[in-house]
C-alpha cells in the first residue's frame, strides 16, 4: 500500500519579514467572473430574415473576435448532428496565416460563411463571419465535439481580426447585449 498522506496539499503558515502571508486556499472566490465576463464584450449578430439564427461575437480589447452561436440560435433546438468547415469551394480548416499581422488569412465580410451546421432532421445552417476582417483560425475541436459550441468562449467557431480602424463602425453594426435581450427574448 502507497503511503499518499504527504503526496495531498498541506497548508503551512509562511511568515516574510515578520508578516503572516494570507493563505491564496482562504482567499478562493466561488462567484469569480468567467474569462468570458472579464475580458470579452458580448455582441449579437442576426442576419436580416434570420431571427431565429443569432450569432454571438466575442469582442476582445485586442480586437480578436470570437464568433460562435447564440444560444437561442435555432439548431440547438433541432439537435445538431454535424459541423463542416467546408463552404463551397472553400475549406475554412486549411487556413494558414503567419505572422503579426497575420498574414495568409482568408478575407472575411459580414455575409462570409464559415461553416455549415447540419442538424437531426437534415436542416443546414450557415454560421456567418459577423465581422469583417482577417479568418485567424476555425476551432477544428468543435467538429470532434459538437457540445462545445454550447459553451461561451471554448465553443467559438472561428477567431477573426477586424482591421483597428474599422472596429468602431463593427461594433456599430452589432448588437449590444442589452439591445438583444430586448429585442430577441
Amino acid at each position: 500500500m502507497i503511503d499518499l498522506e504527504g503526496y495531498y496539499f498541506t497548508e503551512e503558515p509562511q511568515i516574510i519579514c515578520g508578516e503572516t502571508v494570507r493563505s491564496i486556499v482562504a482567499d478562493f472566490v466561488e462567484d469569480y467572473p468567467s474569462t468570458v465576463d472579464r475580458f470579452y464584450t458580448r455582441y449579437y449578430y442576426v442576419h436580416p430574415g434570420k431571427e431565429n439564427e443569432p450569432h454571438q461575437v466575442l469582442f476582445h480589447s485586442n480586437r480578436i473576435c470570437l464568433i460562435g452561436l447564440a444560444p437561442e440560435h435555432v439548431a440547438f433546438q433541432k439537435g445538431i448532428k454535424t459541423v463542416t468547415f467546408e463552404v463551397g469551394k472553400i475549406d475554412r480548416s486549411e487556413n494558414q496565416v503567419s505572422g503579426k499581422k497575420k498574414s495568409g488569412g482568408m478575407i472575411l465580410q459580414m455575409d462570409s460563411t464559415l461553416a455549415l451546421i447540419t442538424c437531426e432532421d437534415g436542416s443546414v445552417y450557415k454560421v456567418r463571419g459577423c465581422v469583417q476582417g482577417k479568418l485567424v483560425e476555425v476551432n477544428k475541436r468543435v467538429v470532434e465535439n459538437i457540445d462545445l459550441l454550447r459553451g461561451e468562449g471554448d465553443g467559438y467557431v472561428a477567431i477573426v481580426m477586424p482591421k483597428p480602424e474599422q472596429c468602431k463602425a463593427i461594433r456599430c453594426k452589432l448588437l449590444s447585449r442589452e439591445q438583444y435581450v430586448e429585442k430577441y427574448q
